[in-house]
């Protein structure tokens, strides 16, 4: 066993609800990544969609952080987030299963994929902020970072294995029927979840409390952090660019690579193995280097790799596309345990789901202008000068770190005191969780992700490397 994937890891393995947990991800996540290459497929190949259509329906994915992002961590802070988790996962199984009997039907449009887009893109922003926010209700801080490498490995090695499946799948049943996997990996996720025995406690009701003032706070914590600041920055940055790319990937590798769809999965899952690599190395690299110093390392020794994906070419050129998306995928995934991991300790844990909404809101928010801007410049340009704007963009995105405190730290300072509740880590809510002595933790499902790298499917969203959460 390599020093990256450290013993710890297995010390997770024996509380009972983190496996749960764990292994509702994992179903999750291949169905998510099946997806990932028989949604736009079913758009490009059966309804012959051109580039901009096929970048609204990745803007509608995205749209509802926009949307309904900075109330529902406030909603969040007032709920047991367990429930949560499960009713978003039954409303994304039927929304996806939709797809299929649509097609079978012969009933199926644009009009529905946009639909069933925003749907899921709106159960997964509750699933995604309750996930992050539940986490540290289970593990002490101190296993944060350990636990969110654990969620994140099994989350890369669904990107792994997830899209070769998808391509193969779709090469033989077709691109509506492959979606059924999706259906089926979030009604297991449900199952799962609802076999968890842990129950947080239901948040104490704040006197003279209001939506207005709950959204206020939670902006005020994020925007007011100068390190929060910075690192929001930079994420909305990378999921600009991560969106542009996954707006116009599919037909960039379908009419410029001329790719099949068994080799479209195939690339993918290859390209997925540097983020397999960085979820197994991720917590090794924050101790040996320090988890400020890895934070802004992370995208910039990577982000250049980016320049492969233009210059990929037809037949065994393409494999560079691959190359350049492992490299980049593995940045963003290193980047992705750090930050994650510093946001969940930075902050008191009544204000956890409102911290993490807000900071979905404003780094998620950019993903569906970058697949409103993906699609206009490949209809306007074709998707080749689309993919080397996304290309030329990820060379921007380490500047904001490189251009703040955290380029001359190697580690991120502790928490202060909360003056409103008590200590601002999230130790404040593990106490129950710690009485079992268990490790668990991590990046919402995705998830997701936050990292400055090309998209990934967290927690519902698709992507070609990660996106950040």
């Amino acid at each position: 066993m390599s020093d990256c994937h450290q013993s710890g890891r297995s010390g997770l393995l024996k509380h009972r609800d983190f496996r749960l947990l764990l292994s509702g991800a994992a179903a999750s996540q291949i169905g998510a990544q099946v997806t990932l290459v028989a949604l736009p497929l079913v758009a490009v190949l059966e309804l012959d969609a051109p580039a901009f259509q096929v970048g609204l329906l990745t803007a509608a994915e995205t749209a509802a952080f926009l949307l309904v992002g900075l109330p529902a961590g406030a909603w969040l802070d007032r709920m047991r987030k367990l429930p949560v988790l499960i009713r978003a996962d039954v409303v994304r199984a039927v929304a996806m299963a939709s797809v299929p009997l649509a097609a079978v039907a012969g009933a199926l449009t644009m009009a529905q994929l946009y639909a069933v887009a925003l749907i899921t893109g709106v159960a997964t922003v509750f699933f995604d902020v309750a996930h992050q926010s539940y986490l540290p209700a289970l593990l002490p801080k101190d296993r944060l970072v350990e636990g969110n490498g654990a969620l994140e490995t099994v989350r890369s090695s669904a990107q792994v294995a997830g899209p070769g499946l998808g391509g193969g799948l779709v090469q033989v049943v077709g691109a509506h029927l492959a979606i059924v996997a999706d259906a089926i990996g979030y009604a297991v996720s449900a199952l799962f979840l609802l076999a968890i025995r842990h129950r947080e406690p239901a948040p104490e009701p704040v006197p003279g409390a209001s939506l207005r003032k709950d959204i206020g706070e939670g902006l005020s914590f994020v925007l007011r952090q100068p390190l929060l600041r910075v690192i929001v920055t930079t994420t909305g940055l990378g999921n600009f660019f991560s969106a542009l790319l996954l707006a116009v990937q599919t037909v960039f590798l379908v009419r410029v690579l001329e790719l099949p769809p068994a080799a479209i999965g195939l690339m993918l899952s290859a390209s997925a193995v540097g983020g397999l690599a960085g979820a197994l190395c991720a917590g090794w690299l924050a101790r040996v280097l320090g988890q400020a110093r890895i934070i802004w390392l992370s995208s910039l020794v990577t982000g250049p790799f980016a320049l492969l994906w233009p210059l990929s070419g037809r037949g065994t050129a393409a494999i560079w596309y691959a190359v350049g998306s492992g490299v980049v995928f593995f940045g963003a995934v290193v980047y992705n345990v750090a930050q994650v991991s510093f946001r969940q300790t930075l902050c008191p844990p009544r204000l956890l789901g409102r911290m993490n909404a807000t900071a979905r809101f404003l780094v998620w928010g950019t993903m569906p202008l970058g697949a409103l801007a993906g699609g206009a410049i490949a209809g306007a340009a074709g998707p080749t000068a689309a993919v080397w704007v996304c290309a030329l963009g990820f060379l921007l995105v380490p500047l904001p770190l490189l251009c703040s405190p955290l380029r001359t730290m190697r580690d991120l300072p502790e928490a202060p005191d909360d003056p409103a509740g008590g200590a601002t880590g999230a130790a404040g809510a593990t106490d129950a969780a710690g009485a079992a002595g268990a490790a668990r933790g991590g990046r919402g499902e995705g998830d997701s992700g936050d990292g400055p790298g090309g998209p990934g499917k967290g927690e519902g969203e698709r992507a070609p490397a990660a996106s950040a959460g």
